[in-house]
């Protein structure tokens, strides 16, 4: 499933459309839990991402294996996820929705930077929030928590399907994130929905230029016939931001 190569243009696309475009899409699709509820962007001046998920599963932690000394193992599961995290890719952490440890913090996090990954997404929290804040990777948690992930979190598998945010997510679906959080686009979908979610803000465009007019609801939103017409004679002269991907 995660190596079967998209078309050019649909990342791209991706990045171009809102969460709220895509929920829309994907529900005219019987897609109805595709948002991930409760993220919210640690970097909001870096929010827009669209990549492939690598997938991350923690189970509670236990006293007895989760000691500080297995931080000395460079294999440790979350060190090599990140080690594992290729360009292009999303780390996607499931943490049962638990936010009083962190599921990883900025050094980490800095590295996956450097490793080309397009984002992180987390159903928990993270540690030293101030540098995710300033670092120019798209970042999306439950929370902050100055606590290690031992405390809480132990990481067990690598690109298995996981359940984040209450959110089925397999291993090369394609995560996107805005402002408003993150939504989990099937793969075999992207380019469709990538597609569709273009031609729809590009008709909203329009339809807000005539609702800022003063036109009322009726006719224009949804549009009919008429308001169609309008739309296709105004789209001539206003292209779509990007091309759709074939």
């Amino acid at each position: 499933m995660s190596g079967t190569a998209l078309p050019k243009g649909v990342y791209e696309a991706l990045r171009q459309v809102s969460t709220a475009t895509l929920t829309t899409q994907l529900l005219s699709r019987g897609f109805r839990n595709t948002f991930l509820a409760g993220l919210a962007p640690l970097n909001p001046g870096c929010a827009r991402m669209a990549g492939d998920a690598f997938t991350l599963r923690y189970i509670p932690a236990r006293e007895d294996i989760d000691v500080l000394e297995i931080f000395q193992d460079y294999d440790h599961p979350q060190r090599r996820a990140v080690e594992s995290v290729g360009p292009g890719q999303v780390l996607v952490m499931d943490c049962r929705g638990q936010t009083r440890a962190a599921s990883l913090g900025g050094i980490l996090a800095t590295r996956l930077l450097r490793r080309g990954a397009a984002g992180l997404v987390t159903d928990g929290a993270v540690r030293d929030s101030p540098t995710f804040a300033a670092l120019p990777l798209p970042a999306f948690a439950a929370g902050v928590s100055a606590s290690t992930n031992l405390t809480q979190h132990h990481a067990v598998d690598l690109q298995v399907p996981i359940g984040c945010a209450e959110v089925a997510v397999y291993p090369g679906d394609v995560i996107v994130g805005d402002a408003e959080g993150v939504v989990c686009v099937p793969r075999r979908l992207a380019a469709e929905v990538a597609r569709a979610a273009l031609e729809q803000e590009h008709l909203e465009a329009f339809i807000l230029t005539e609702i800022e007019a003063g036109s009322p609801l009726r006719g224009v939103y949804p549009p009919d016939a008429a308001t169609r017409e309008r739309y296709r004679v105004w789209a001539r002269a206003h292209p779509l931001p990007v091309e759709p991907p074939p």
